[in-house]
């Protein structure tokens, strides 16, 4: 009563909502007023006006005040009737947090179209020279690092897949493979799936590459890093900022322990991901809002522009994700050879320490015309890569093998 009291007597501020698609709304103030000034004024008391002070009853309404409240009460209900069959409204406002949660029923899973960019680097050192003098040179990347390319020869991935060479002794093979998945449990067993078999074409396929040109190597792959970019999906919302942080993070989706290989835990586990808003607290955000919506993580990359004329094209990611991995190849080599006692030797002179500060310069510090969007995908990725740590102890370990 209280609600259709203040409604009836503040027209002009009580709160309308209305269905989608009502053309009227603007016009509704005017003719509820217009349809007060055909109800006789009354004295209408609100529930709390039933009350003196300290909470006593005030005197008890004379019958001509219990009637004319009536009156007005059955007036009121018709023009409520009036206003719902008119303009489809409501005139309580829902509150926050009541809506009903949603179902596992309600939830999609899918299907979803993603592009998978798969990492794959390789630390060859000095053996790195053939396949540098026979591929193409390329402008140098957001780390500053001299490199080439060459056709990638994957049989599963897109003829866009290449095999970059880095003159400081690592290459590294970028894998484009576009999927369509029924669900994101689904892409996440296929990427671990596909990681073992990735990593071994990688180390046999550059072995055979260099001993085409007369040279040999025992360097082996370590490690696939994975950035996705989700092009298609039925999600909004929470939903979507769910999906992307479950690609940034694709384990909570499977069992890796399966004994026939990594296996999909099934439509609740996935469901409940979505119905509870998962996040990974080490996961770093780097979407703009209504621009770009992004997800860095220990295991990759999920990307979703929002506005593409806006957002970073999904190339900026690779070409820094090209140099962080590259360094971060090379940076596992060092670490091995301190760790073995040894003194690391980088490729040659050029590639020395002061190369490896310029490099860490160029991609800590945010140069004079970076936009946004970029600085902050550059700075997730780096936070968490552990790259810049791994960068100074690199620098570190150099230094103290010079003096």
């Amino acid at each position: 009563m209280a609600r259709l009291h203040y409604a009836w007597t503040h027209p002009e501020k009580a709160y309308i909502a209305r269905k989608p698609g009502s053309s009227r709304h603007d016009k509704f103030p005017e003719d509820m007023q217009e349809l007060r000034k055909r109800i006789p004024e009354l004295k209408v008391e609100s529930p709390h006006q039933t009350r003196g002070r300290g909470g006593y009853p005030k005197r008890e309404a004379s019958v001509e005040e219990e009637r004319a409240k009536g009156e007005l009460q059955t007036q009121i209900d018709d023009w409520i009737s009036m206003c719902k069959a008119t303009y489809g409204l409501s005139l309580s406002a829902p509150r926050r947090g009541t809506a009903d949660p949603p179902t596992s029923e309600s939830v999609p899973l899918g299907p979803a179209h993603v592009v998978s960019h798969k990492f794959v680097p390789i630390y060859l050192g000095a053996d790195v020279e053939p396949l540098l003098a026979g591929a193409e040179p390329l402008q140098d990347g957001p780390g500053g690092l001299e490199h080439r390319v060459l056709p990638a020869g994957h049989p599963d991935a897109a003829p866009d897949s290449r095999l970059y060479v880095y003159a400081c002794g690592v290459a590294i093979f970028h894998l484009v493979q576009p999927r369509s998945v029924e669900c994101l449990g689904e892409l996440a067993a296929w990427r671990y799936r596909s990681y073992d078999t990735d990593l071994d074409w990688a180390t046999k396929h550059l072995q055979r590459r260099l001993a085409q040109e007369g040279s040999a190597t025992e360097a082996a792959a370590p490690y696939v890093l994975s950035a996705y970019l989700l092009e298609d999906s039925p999600w909004e919302g929470a939903h979507l900022e769910t999906a992307l942080q479950v690609l940034a993070t694709p384990s909570v989706l499977v069992d890796r322990n399966h004994p026939g290989g990594a296996e999909r835990l099934g439509d609740d586990v996935e469901r409940g991901l979505f119905i509870d808003g998962y996040r990974n607290q080490d996961a770093v955000d780097f979407g703009i809002q209504a621009v770009s919506m992004g997800v860095a993580g220990w295991s990759g990359v999920a990307y979703h522009p929002l506005s593409p004329e806006r957002a970073l094209a999904m190339d900026e990611i690779v070409e820094l994700e090209l140099d962080v991995q590259t360094l971060w190849a090379l940076s596992a080599y060092v670490r091995g050879e301190v760790e073995a006692g040894r003194d690391p030797v980088m490729r040659d002179e050029e590639h020395g320490l002061r190369w490896l500060r310029g490099a860490y310069s160029r991609l800590t510090v945010a140069r004079d015309q970076e936009t946004t969007p970029h600085q902050r995908m550059r700075k997730a990725v780096l936070a968490t890569s552990d790259l810049p740590d791994r960068l100074r102890h690199m620098q570190e370990a150099l230094r103290e093998s010079i003096t």
